[in-house]
C-alpha cells in the first residue's frame, strides 16, 4: 500500500507567515534599498500594466513594508487614496511609517489576510499584490476576492517568480537547503516562490477567478551586489523563507548551510561584481 502523502495545513500555514513576517519585517525594511533596486522594474510595469492614474482608490494586498503601496501613492497623488494590506501587523506598522515619512496622507494600513478581505464589494479601481499571491494556499480565492473588491472595468495586477531554472538567486539556496535539512519535497498545493510561474498557471487562475484574457510579462529582476557574501547576507536576513526552512537545525549547522550556499553563488561573480539571475511574471486583467 502506497504512504499517504501528508496534506497541506493551510491554516498553520498562514499562522507561520505571519510570525516570520512580524519577526523579519524590520530585516526587510533594512534592506529596501536593495529589494527596490531589485524589484522596482517590476513595481513600474505592474503600475503601468494596472493603468494606475491620478486620483484613483488602490489597494495594495501583501503590501511589506510599503512597496507597491507608496509608489501607488505617488501616481495617484493626494486626490486618490491607497489602502495597504497585509497578514503581518508588524510589517503593515512598517509600512504606516515608510508613508508617514514619505508625506503621504492618503494611504492607510490595515491587518488583513488576502484570501479574505474585510471590504465591500465594488470599491477599488485597482488591487495590486507584489509577489504575495504565490504564497497563499488558495491563490483563485484570493483574486475572487480581490475581483468582488473592483468596480465594474477595475484592473488587476499581480508579480510572481516565473520558474526556478530562471531564478537562481532563490533555487540555488533552496536547493541547497532542503538537501542539507533534509526536507521532503512539497507536497500538493503546497504555496512558495515558484509554485504559480509554471506554463500556463497565471492564465488558469485568472480564468477560474472570472477575469478573461489576461495581459502577462516577464520581467529580468537580476539580483546584484557587490559580492556573493554581500547578496547572502541580504537573503539570510530579509528572506525570511530560507531560515524558516531550516529551523530545525542546530545553529551551527545553518551557519554551515549558508557557507556552502555562499561558496555555490560565487559561480555568479565576476569583476563587475555578483549578478544572480532572476525572473517575474507580471499579469493584469481586467473585471
Amino acid at each position: 500500500m502506497a504512504e499517504q502523502q501528508p496534506l497541506f495545513d493551510a491554516a498553520e500555514y498562514k499562522n507561520a507567515q505571519r510570525e516570520q513576517w512580524n519577526k523579519d519585517g524590520v530585516s526587510w525594511r533594512y534592506w529596501s534599498p536593495f529589494l527596490e533596486r531589485w524589484y522596482g522594474e517590476t513595481t513600474r510595469q505592474m503600475l503601468d500594466l494596472a493603468r494606475v492614474e491620478p486620483g484613483q482608490r488602490i489597494l495594495d494586498i501583501a503590501a511589506g513594508a510599503g512597496e507597491p503601496a507608496v509608489s501607488a501613492a505617488e501616481r495617484v497623488g493626494p486626490g486618490g487614496y491607497v489602502l495597504a494590506t497585509d497578514i503581518s501587523e508588524g510589517i503593515v506598522e512598517l509600512a504606516r511609517q515608510v508613508a508617514q515619512e514619505r508625506g503621504f496622507k492618503h494611504v492607510e494600513t490595515r491587518t488583513m489576510d488576502g484570501e479574505k478581505l474585510d471590504l465591500p464589494d465594488g470599491t477599488f479601481d485597482t488591487v495590486l499584490c507584489r509577489l504575495g499571491l504565490m504564497y497563499m494556499p488558495h491563490p483563485v480565492t484570493a483574486l475572487r476576492e480581490w475581483r468582488r473588491a473592483l468596480r465594474v472595468g477595475g484592473r488587476v495586477a499581480v508579480a510572481v517568480f516565473s520558474t526556478p531554472d530562471r531564478n537562481a538567486w532563490g533555487a540555488v539556496p533552496a536547493s541547497i537547503i532542503r538537501r542539507r535539512a533534509q526536507l521532503p519535497p512539497p507536497v500538493p498545493g503546497q504555496p512558495g516562490p515558484f509554485s504559480l510561474g509554471g506554463p500556463g498557471m497565471l492564465e488558469g487562475i485568472f480564468n477560474q477567478a472570472g477575469f478573461a484574457n489576461p495581459e502577462i510579462r516577464s520581467v529580468p529582476v537580476p539580483h546584484r551586489a557587490a559580492t556573493a557574501a554581500e547578496y547572502v547576507q541580504v537573503a539570510r536576513e530579509a528572506f525570511g523563507g530560507f531560515n524558516a526552512m531550516m529551523a530545525q537545525l542546530p545553529a551551527e549547522e545553518r551557519e554551515s548551510v549558508w557557507n556552502e550556499v555562499e561558496g555555490s553563488l560565487r559561480s555568479f561573480e565576476s569583476p563587475d561584481g555578483f549578478e544572480a539571475p532572476g525572473e517575474c511574471l507580471v499579469v493584469a486583467a481586467t473585471k
